[in-house]
């Protein structure tokens, strides 16, 4: 018996709601945690008082594959007459994580270990998340025909694009910091640089916010909301960081939401 198939459909819908749920609660704490002190250690925060680690490429691949692995799986295996709606819904998700789980990796300049704890945290996430998602989107949503005609999804849909191309630009500048062979950090400019500190960390979190609107439902709000928390206070650690290493740090930048916060 395959794991799809332990569910009925009320309880899918019962079980979607309940990871949602859990998703909204954890993230103010999360928030809390990360901007009271304790830096994710990845990245310039790397701590070796984590434990082992493992490649950033290695760590990548690792960590986002479930957002991949577990829709397509899905996918495969769901015995459902899906509309098409959901599937544009669905394939937005997908979208996403075929450029963060594949090819962000396999485009990264070296980059710092990431330890093991930490990928595993992040790996079950993202397969609990993918779940979550794909479930929702191939099993309980029900959209009419006319949903991609409707405000809320031409605006979703209309931030998404913008978030995930102006992340993936802001991802290319941050790589492009660094000339081969050269070591340390410099001040990022251009796009969204200009205006805050971590302009790809605002960048997605705009891209999951236009996805909450699009997809109009709790699992996305949720995933949204967890994103936005977690990455402000990535962006708040992030910004002080710059402060503290570059005398000449931009002050007009602020650490998430330009000319506001």
């Amino acid at each position: 018996m395959r794991f799809f198939d332990l569910f009925d459909e009320k309880n899918e819908r019962r079980l979607v709601d309940l990871l949602a749920g859990l998703m909204i609660g954890i993230a103010p704490i999360v928030h809390l945690i990360v901007v009271g002190g304790i830096k994710i250690p990845y990245g310039r925060h790397t701590s070796r008082s984590w434990g082992p680690a493992l490649s950033a490429r290695v760590s990548w691949l690792l960590m986002e594959s479930p957002a991949i692995l577990v829709p397509v799986y899905l996918t495969l295996t769901v015995n459902a007459d899906v509309p098409f709606t959901n599937w544009i819904l669905l394939a937005m998700y997908i979208t996403h994580y075929t450029n963060r789980s594949i090819i962000y990796p396999l485009r990264i300049r070296g980059g710092k270990a990431s330890p093991i704890f930490i990928v595993f945290l992040a790996f079950v996430f993202t397969t609990c998340n993918g779940y979550m998602q794909t479930l929702y989107h191939l099993r309980c949503a029900n959209y009419d025909s006319d949903w991609i005609y409707q405000p809320n999804f031409i605006v979703g849909a209309s931030l998404f694009i913008w978030g995930m191309r102006t992340n993936i630009i802001c991802d290319g500048i941050l790589r492009d910091l660094r000339k081969p062979g050269e070591t340390g950090y410099k001040i990022p400019h251009g796009s969204m640089f200009e205006y805050v500190s971590c302009a790809n960390l605002f960048a997605e979190s705009v891209e999951w916010t236009g996805f909450a609107l699009a997809s109009w439902s709790i699992q996305a709000a949720a995933f949204a909301i967890f994103t936005t928390l977690m990455l402000s206070a990535r962006s708040y650690t992030h910004h002080e960081w710059y402060l503290k290493k570059f005398d000449n740090y931009p002050k007009h930048r602020k650490i998430f939401v330009p000319y506001l916060i």
